[in-house]
């Protein structure tokens, strides 16, 4: 009986250090792991480029408007998940002007996802003596707007979101006319589109090779 008592505890205690031992086994195995998993994220954030990160605080030179502001609702399966469009125009009144459309669940914050894609499509002007080069039509869509050179005095003949984007460019003088369309992000593109287009008299110059005083827009 003794002989029988001692074989048992000694298998008990072999089963104990073989347990034992490959909990150990284990351990050091999910420890190898998580090991090879830090690296590899490691190695991962060091391919990828940083990011430089982007300041939400405009220029002191730079002015916002907010052209329009539209609740946009999205039906589902449980009912309707409202959200906010803002429509936004920053410029310097120095040439630089720019647009930005941005989309979230509440107004500031769309505002601001607004004013970041604003500063990212800022475009070059080319204002002549307070007023556009020459006469141009802007197009985009539904929309068409027609602008035109004008005297000192005359002030920005315009309403609505083409008249800030005029005013945050630096045109002081102009005549427009919005020949189709009232949709504002269609206006505010078909804009875009003449301010683009628009080529000074150095410009044209440049691109024909002849001298300035022989170059005559209209």
């Amino acid at each position: 009986m003794n002989q029988e008592n001692n074989n048992d505890n000694d298998n008990e205690v072999k089963n104990t250090e073989q347990m034992s031992g490959s909990s150990e086994k284990e351990a050091i195995k999910a420890i190898v792991k998580e090991n090879q998993a830090d690296n590899k994220n490691a190695a991962r954030k060091q391919r990828r480029p940083q990011r430089k990160p982007q300041s939400t605080i405009l220029d002191p030179e730079m002015e916002e408007r907010v052209v329009s502001v539209e609740r946009v609702a999205k039906v589902v399966k449980g009912g309707r998940r409202f959200s906010f469009s803002a429509l936004i125009i920053i410029g310097d009144k120095k040439g630089r002007v720019g647009y930005g459309l941005g989309k979230a669940k509440e107004v500031p914050e769309a505002i601001r996802k607004a004013t970041q894609a604003a500063r990212k499509h800022m475009i070059v002007v080319p204002v002549d003596k307070g007023t556009i080069p020459h006469v141009i039509t802007g197009k985009y869509c539904g929309a068409s707007v027609l602008f035109k050179p004008a005297a000192e005095g005359t002030g920005v003949k315009s309403a609505g979101a083409c008249r800030s984007i005029l005013e945050l460019s630096g045109i002081k003088n102009v005549l427009t006319k919005s020949l189709r369309g009232n949709n504002p992000h269609n206006i505010v593109k078909a804009t875009f589109h003449a301010l683009r287009s628009l080529r000074s008299a150095e410009q044209i110059a440049k691109a024909r090779g002849v001298d300035i005083k022989n170059v005559r827009i209209k």
